[in-house]
């Protein structure tokens, strides 16, 4: 890295990276750069910062290990790390995660909701089918969530009613089996406890997520949570087969993460774009430098999208429903490879902008 960057040296870049590569630091400055995209106006033709939608991202492993990387069946034996990243509907990245063990990725869902140290105030979210269990179903209800999940093969899911499943005619095709109303109450009070410990930061959701799935059937907390889960899938599923809108709200999120994913992608050159950290702590550091770098392009192309729209808007007349489909994710304006020369004289003064690239100067340089 050194010798791309003229005018430093390597053992500046390792003082750099011993002095301020850290979780904590990686945190707070995602959040500067999230808050203040949230803040710019144009940011509101993509949503209010309401929504979010997360997503693993699977980057080959440079070797097995404990924290080299796992196999997975979807992908065969070469080993991998996923990063599981939330996205708001303003296409900020606002939390990511190494995953890099066989787990399910509904597991960590609740921690990006939690954990994040921005300002959005997330509402609803939405996950593909992996990334649902009737354990986050619950939890996301008690914790104060619409979770809406995209759920493939959803005719084979299972619905569960109050009472007898004959009480229910219209719905005996769907119907699996009774709720049990004695397991909810026996167990109600140590799944608000639970519920409370997690939003507290007692413990993470995550860890106790793992924990309920290792249990043995019979234990009461997982049942009752589970129970209650399938109260919060039922209703959605009905709600998700009447309401169109919810729909597509939920695929336009789940594409606003697959179009951030192709833009890490791009970035993450380095080495082939291959994991060979060997440690779990260097893997969580080389996930949230590209997390950093992928919200500082979003900002960067937000502030000067909003920049160019006003441009058009002095020429003519602009259709202001074609903006919410202009994301904010391009790079083939942004020179990814060759020397990274930082040029102090050169910095743009604070409330001060670089100047529009006009179609005619594009044309001339080219």
């Amino acid at each position: 890295m050194a010798d791309a960057c003229p005018g430093t040296s390597a053992a500046k870049l390792s003082w750099l990276v011993a002095w301020y590569i850290r979780d904590e630091t990686y945190q707070k400055g995602l959040a500067e750069l999230i808050n203040f995209q949230h803040g710019l106006p144009f940011a509101a033709y993509w949503g209010e910062g309401t929504t979010s939608s997360s997503d693993g991202q699977r980057f080959r492993a440079g070797g097995h290990g404990q924290a080299g990387g796992y196999r997975n069946a979807k992908y065969g034996n070469e080993p991998g790390v996923l990063f599981y990243t939330h996205i708001s509907d303003q296409y900020a990245p606002f939390q990511t995660k190494v995953i890099n063990s066989p787990v399910r990725d509904a597991t960590h869902v609740l921690d990006g909701l939690l954990y994040h140290e921005s300002e959005l105030r997330i509402e609803e979210h939405y996950t593909d089918t992996v990334g649902f269990t009737d354990h986050v179903f619950a939890l996301c209800h008690f914790l104060g969530f619409e979770f809406a999940p995209r759920i493939a093969d959803l005719a084979d899911k299972n619905l569960y009613v109050p009472g007898k499943p004959g009480d229910w005619p219209a719905l005996s095709s769907l119907i699996g089996g009774s709720i049990s109303r004695k397991l909810i109450e026996r167990e109600f009070d140590d799944v608000v406890r639970l519920s409370a410990s997690i939003r507290q930061g007692t413990v993470t959701a995550s860890l106790i997520l793992r924990k309920l799935s290792a249990y043995p059937r019979q234990n009461g907390l997982a049942v009752g949570l589970r129970e209650l889960g399938r109260i919060e899938r039922t209703l959605f599923t009905l709600k998700w087969l009447q309401d169109p809108a919810l729909r597509r709200r939920v695929s336009a999120g789940l594409n606003k993460g697959e179009a951030r994913n192709s833009l890490a992608r791009a970035v993450f050159f380095y080495r082939l774009g291959e994991i060979r950290d060997r440690s779990y702590e260097n893997q969580r550091y080389r996930a949230s430098g590209l997390n950093l770098v992928v919200a500082a392009i979003t900002l960067w192309n937000t502030v000067y999208l909003e920049r160019s729209i006003a441009g058009l808007r002095e020429q003519r007349e602009v259709d202001e429903s074609l903006i919410p489909h202009v994301a904010p994710l391009g790079w083939n304006h942004i020179n990814l490879t060759g020397d990274y020369v930082w040029h102090a004289n050169k910095r743009v003064a604070k409330g001060r902008f670089r100047p529009l690239r006009t179609a005619k100067s594009a044309r001339a340089k080219s």
